[in-house]
């Protein structure tokens, strides 16, 4: 593993935060992808 020394804490936290929001936007991607998917549904009825 590389030694970070004093910025470890700090490089750790940028990776947990940059996750962090690739995974929120996944996450509203899907939901959204659904609630269309859901609306083009009921418009072809």
């Amino acid at each position: 593993m590389i030694d970070l020394g004093k910025y470890a804490f700090d490089v750790w936290l940028a990776y947990a935060v940059s996750l962090g929001l690739v995974g929120g936007l996944v996450v509203q991607t899907v939901l959204r992808a659904r609630a269309v998917k859901r609306r083009l549904g009921e418009a072809e009825e």
